[in-house]
């Protein structure tokens, strides 16, 4: 197997949208310049990606169109690296806990500071408070999608010692095969693109890195702000219901066994 095709093999079957046919991509292009030099490492690459994220901010906060698209152009750099490194860890065989810890981290405070300085920026320029509380809710009901997530793991592991176990057992079941990509014709590349932009609905972070870089090159803070706002409003809530409602159905379950 070529080395194209080993790095290709390490993207996630199941990408974020922009991530699935842009950044991850992009970042296995760049892994394939880098990732036999032995003394860059992914966590590395994390912290390069954490670090142009807060730079990317920065631009945001000081304002001006051509500010607007150095950020957005540094929030697709940080992505990229952001698929990067797990990409490497996964090409070298090297994959950490501690890794993926700090990679999920970096991830939400990135959000975090990306969509406060947004409403910061949009406030400076529009003088209204309404862009800084947009932003307020979305970061906030956004964090709620991950908390719920955690939470219920927590609720569930103190019932049933081996919840994990068999959460890993339904995903090596359920594991998607490579379909799409280096070594595919174009008609199941192009039937795989079409399929991927649903994911678009799902407002995730793949979504963000698009429309937020979109709307810092095009000025049009204040909508993006509203449809992050309501997208992780809505999204907030409806996780908290349904891990509420399968933490309801496993305790269930557990009874009539």
């Amino acid at each position: 197997m070529s080395k194209i095709s080993r790095l290709w093999d390490t993207k996630n079957k199941d990408d974020e949208w922009w991530s699935s046919f842009v950044t991850a991509p992009l970042g296995v292009l760049l892994n394939y310049v880098v990732v036999d030099i032995k003394w860059i490492t992914p966590n590395l690459i994390t912290a390069v990606s954490f670090l142009i994220a807060v730079l990317s901010a920065l631009f945001i906060i000081e304002g001006g169109s051509f500010n607007f698209l150095i950020a957005a152009i540094l929030i697709h750099l940080s992505h990229v690296f952001d698929c990067m490194d797990g990409q490497m860890a996964r090409y070298r065989k090297t994959s950490t806990a501690s890794g993926s810890y700090f990679d999920r981290v970096t991830d939400q405070i990135q959000v975090t500071i990306w969509f406060g300085a947004v409403g910061y920026a949009d406030y400076l320029q529009s003088g209204a408070v309404l862009p800084v509380f947009l932003s307020f809710v979305g970061v906030a009901f956004y964090s709620l999608r991950g908390y719920v997530k955690y939470v219920a793991i927590h609720v569930e592991m103190s019932r049933n010692s081996g919840y994990l176990q068999e959460m890993d057992h339904l995903a090596q079941i359920n594991n998607k095969p490579i379909i799409a990509g280096y070594g595919f014709g174009f008609l199941a590349n192009l039937k795989w693109f079409i399929t991927e932009q649903r994911k678009i609905l799902l407002f995730n972070e793949g979504v963000f890195i698009f429309m937020l870089s979109l709307a810092l090159v095009i000025n049009q803070l204040t909508l993006m702000l509203w449809v992050f706002c309501v997208s992780q409003l809505f999204f907030g809530l409806y996780r908290s219901w349904e891990h509420g409602r399968k933490i309801d159905l496993n305790q269930n379950l557990a009874i009539e066994k």
